[in-house]
């Protein structure tokens, strides 16, 4: 994995620029004040992404989606949205 644009790696900025744009944690049914908030809103977001690929695609396409999604850094997505719903 590589920098890209100040993110983890390329699959991680794109994901949260195409699949999560404008989504926030309370989205999520996530409240940011939790022990475990960043956990589980990354799992929530992972999950989220997954379904909207599976309903979509199938065959060689949802396993290249699928693959593209395996090397997302969840947790720094949910980082990034839970410093902005602190500001």
């Amino acid at each position: 994995m590589s920098e890209y644009n100040g993110w983890a790696n390329y699959e991680t900025w794109r994901v949260n620029l195409e699949m999560l744009d404008g989504m926030s944690c309370s989205d999520f049914g996530i409240t940011p004040d939790a022990d475990e908030a960043r956990d589980e809103l990354a799992d929530a977001l992972e999950s989220y992404c997954t379904e909207l690929v599976e309903m979509d695609a199938k065959g060689f396409a949802l396993d290249l989606a699928l693959s593209f999604l395996n090397r997302v850094d969840w947790k720094e997505i949910a980082e990034h949205m839970l410093q902005d719903y602190a500001e």
